[in-house]
């Protein structure tokens, strides 16, 4: 896979984002000012990551709205009530310009329990044709100075309004945004993100009652420390979930304008093994571009809607999380879990997940390859503890399953700092994961989500 043969624009995002603390532990928060009035603050005191969202029709109808209204019902959301106004839009991978009425959604503040070096939004919409969003954050530092507007995300289910896509160069000499990630430019200096605003711009083609509805909004802060290793869990559960078993390396070649086919649909392969195992299904009217002659055709179509055309790439975090919410009944966050305990938390409610992770051929017996970047599905656990995952980068569907040394996998997936094959520091990722869970969990789902900060 292209992922094990060179460094990836993501293997530049980890680097970046890496806090580094030479003493390994974590740094004393910074700026201790008061929250404002009507400020969020998070309420899972003691974890390294805090993930906020937006989602019930109280917190639609707060925030500041410009042409959005809020939608009660089993599931609100936010779409457009009256346009605030029109703009245009000049697409940079199409060169096409177009006008759109536009509406715009600006949280409250959140104040992050975790003063953070880097923060990943996700959300979770639904974009008929001739609609689309954009999502943006703006964040207060440690100092008392805020960020710009950052763009994270311009976004649409489809591919035929806008190319959805990530935006690059956008820095204040602070802080930069990494494809999805926003980051601290230099993390040792002691500064952090203390609170953000998320704005949403939802866009629709003039004169229609066409709609975005965005029915949840969030992002995760963390401050995870410097570290090569990480503590050892000891194992707790003996589970394994049954979650159908896709290979990206049977899609070798396949369709090459999405990040040069198969080998490095990951990301994709993994996001649509959990959509089928909450029964998201494709319809062979959804699946009739792609050629028949090819096995999976669901892989093929993952790839191609959650394609980011400045990233030129299906692994885009954010844009997974996107397209697996785009299926009923499903929603997703991207965030980051502390340990294998976690993963067991969440497995243990039938909640599988999937974890990014780098390493070295040598350091994760049984792979057979190693990578500066990858997906995989964690579906249970051994009896000994060790890890059941299905690996994408299998050569058949077949040969996915794979039983992976607790101790390895953990260390591999949680840390954030590494050596590549010259002996060089490299990132890792530092417990990076997407969730993807029933729009409507059970109690006991609810439960586990809330065990990990998911709320």
């Amino acid at each position: 896979m292209s992922q094990a043969q060179q460094p990836s624009r993501r293997t530049v995002l980890a680097a970046a984002v890496v806090a580094a603390v030479a003493s390994g532990t974590m740094p004393a928060a910074a700026a201790t000012t008061a929250a404002p009035a009507g400020t969020d603050t998070a309420a899972a005191p003691g974890r390294p990551v805090d993930y906020h969202a937006w989602t019930s029709y109280r917190d639609w109808r707060g925030g500041s709205a410009e042409g959005v209204r809020a939608v009660p019902g089993r599931r609100p959301g936010a779409e457009i009530g009256t346009p605030a106004g029109r703009t245009d839009y000049t697409d940079p991978h199409t060169g096409r310009t177009a006008t759109w009425e536009y509406a715009t959604w600006t949280s409250p503040v959140h104040r992050l329990s975790v003063p953070a070096t880097e923060v990943i939004a996700s959300w979770n919409a639904h974009t008929p044709e001739g609609t689309w969003l954009q999502v943006e954050l703006r964040g207060t530092y440690s100092d008392g100075t805020d960020t710009p507007w950052y763009v994270m995300g311009r976004w649409a289910a489809g591919d035929q309004d806008i190319k959805r896509t990530s935006v690059d160069d956008q820095s204040d000499g602070k802080s930069s945004i990494w494809t999805d990630t926003f980051a601290i430019d230099d993390a040792s200096s002691g500064l952090r993100l203390v609170s953000y605003r998320l704005r949403l711009t939802l866009h629709r083609t003039p004169g229609t009652r066409l709609t975005p509805t965005v029915w949840r909004l969030g992002a995760m802060g963390s401050d995870i420390p410097d570290r090569f290793t990480v503590p050892a869990s000891a194992p707790a559960l003996t589970r394994e979930l049954a979650v159908p078993r896709y290979s990206q390396e049977i899609h070798k070649g396949q369709y090459p304008e999405y990040d040069n086919g198969g080998e490095a649909w990951c990301s994709p392969t993994s996001s649509q093994m959990i959509i089928e195992y909450w029964g998201g299904r494709l319809t062979p009217e959804q699946l009739s571009w792609v050629d028949p002659s090819y096995a999976d055709p669901q892989v093929d179509h993952a790839a191609r809607y959650t394609y980011d055309n400045q990233y030129e790439g299906c692994g885009n975090w954010p844009f997974n999380v996107a397209y697996a919410a785009t299926f009923d009944g499903i929603q997703g966050v991207v965030t980051r879990l502390a340990s294998l305990t976690d993963l067991e938390t969440l497995v243990a409610a039938g909640i599988p997940a999937i974890t990014s992770q780098s390493f070295l051929k040598t350091e994760l017996t049984g792979a057979g390859y190693g990578t500066s970047g990858h997906l995989m599905t964690v579906i249970g656990f051994t009896a000994d503890g060790d890890v059941i995952a299905n690996d994408p980068a299998s050569p058949s569907d077949e040969a996915v399953r794979r039983v992976y040394l607790r101790r390895e996998f953990e260390n591999i997936w949680l840390r954030t700092k590494r050596y590549d094959a010259n002996g060089k520091v490299r990132s890792g990722t530092g417990g990076v994961c997407y969730l993807y869970f029933p729009a409507h969990p059970s109690a006991r789902q609810r439960k586990a989500l809330a065990a990990v900060g998911v709320c």
